[in-house]
């Protein structure tokens, strides 16, 4: 019975080290059982409490679960490095679990108070001190590499804000870098730097998963609708602005619906692999109709063949259309047009775009 205690005891230990490796220091994603049940169980508790309420509420509770989760984690990891010592003092010759408990405790926390001088004991002791201070020298390494990977996230994410409004819309962005006649200046250096933003995610998110869930400093800013936002606005003008081409631009949606399959593989979500340019996606056409009459409004140069426009869209926008819209039910993001506002429940109504159509229209006729 002792041996298979200390069997069991010694998996313990080495099933949490790995934990905190494949967490903190393995450079690649790699799933682990214990961050999964901290992190996921911490979610569903959350959500016991928020349910289904505004989605202020949501925020303010939603940007505590990254961070406490990290802390649940970090106390996760103690207390099962110290429930596997206990067992292991205990298979070893101490009489009882809760002088077990006493020694492992006492060791792990480096308090010497219930210290055990025979030279097993004493070894163990010495062990388990090494790997309680090594767990939290990773836990202080590990929060300066989170935040400074979410101060870069933001930085461009804030800069957003100024170019395509908040929440940040592709029509919107394309409009103002009409009106200050910088489309060229959009495609040639404004996405390029996306380019890096997403390879930047790609690692960062998928080694640091937590990232994920941490929100931005604004409610209403969120990195996965600053993604959908430049995938579209960079697949509208490859498929219906008429300047000219800009591998840039393509190399930018490449790099982008690439970084959030990789994120997607992490968490499980499912979506196609492979899809072929007249797949569905969860923009209508009558969506892209409406932001076509609002870019002509605002005088954006557009291709004359709006069939063309469209099927050439649809083609770009189906090889991120899944993954976008499932990381924002992920993270619950915030209501942002042609990413977290797709679903059953929030999907945009025909009836309510016929009326916003029509009222640019008829603005644009006024206008001119």
């Amino acid at each position: 019975m002792r041996v298979l205690v200390a069997v069991a005891g010694a998996a313990l230990v080495v099933l949490t080290g790995l934990s905190a490796v494949k967490t903190v220091v393995l450079p690649r994603a790699a799933g682990s059982l214990i961050t999964r049940v901290v992190f996921v169980g911490l979610r569903r508790a959350m959500y016991l409490v928020i349910g289904r309420r505004r989605f202020e509420v949501r925020d303010r509770v939603l940007a505590y679960y990254a961070p406490v989760a990290l802390i649940m984690l970090a106390g996760a990891w103690i207390a099962l490095t110290m429930a596997g010592f206990a067992a292991i003092y205990w298979s070893t010759g101490l009489h009882s679990w809760r002088q077990s408990f006493l020694v492992s405790g006492s060791s792990i926390l480096t308090l010497g108070t219930a210290f055990r001088s025979d030279l097993p004991h004493a070894s163990l002791s010495f062990v388990e001190a090494t790997l309680g201070l090594g767990l939290v020298a990773l836990l202080i390494s590990y929060l300066p590499t989170i935040y400074g990977a979410f101060s870069r996230r933001e930085q461009l994410v804030g800069m957003l804000e100024v170019r395509a409004g908040l929440p940040p819309s592709p029509s919107e962005m394309l409009m103002r870098f009409t009106r200050i006649g910088g489309i060229g200046e959009l495609s040639t250096n404004f996405l390029p730097r996306w380019e890096e933003w997403f390879t930047d995610i790609e690692e960062s998110h998928t080694t640091l998963p937590a990232l994920v869930f941490f929100r931005s400093p604004q409610p209403e800013r969120s990195w996965i609708t600053a993604a959908g936002c430049v995938l579209d606005t960079s697949a509208l003008i490859s498929s219906t602005l008429e300047v000219p081409r800009n591998p840039a631009v393509d190399v930018t949606l490449r790099s982008g619906f690439l970084a959030l399959r990789r994120i997607a593989d992490y968490f499980g979500l499912e979506y196609p692999a492979s899809p072929a340019a007249t797949d569905p996606i969860s923009i209508m056409r009558h969506e892209f109709d409406l932001v076509r009459v609002e870019l002509e409004a605002a005088g954006v140069p557009l291709k004359a063949d709006a069939d063309r426009a469209w099927a050439e869209f649809s083609g770009w926008r189906v090889n991120y259309d899944a993954v976008l819209l499932g990381l924002a039910a992920l993270v619950d993001a915030p209501t942002a047009r042609w990413s977290s506002d797709r679903g059953p429940l929030r999907q945009p109504r025909p009836r309510i775009l016929r009326r916003l159509k029509h009222k640019v229209t008829h603005r644009s006729g006024r206008a001119g």
